[in-house]
């Protein structure tokens, strides 16, 4: 997901995302583990979905604390 359509959410529909995220890696390493994973890609790409969505939520933080 791009940085872009990621800035357009709200920060509950970013909080959301960011469950779904940790829920579709816990998963894609369950496969990785018992040798079902068919796209090993997949896991770097959702890791830099939820990094991207966590540096948001901080950026939003920061900005409502010192307005």
């Amino acid at each position: 997901m791009k940085i872009m359509e990621l800035r357009e959410l709200t920060n509950d529909e970013l909080r959301q995302k960011y469950e779904d995220s940790r829920e579709e890696l816990f998963n894609l390493r369950f496969q990785k583990a018992m040798n079902r994973l068919e796209n090993p890609l997949r896991i770097k790409d959702v890791r830099r979905d939820i990094a991207r969505i966590k540096t948001l939520i901080t950026e939003r933080k920061k900005s409502e604390s010192s307005a």
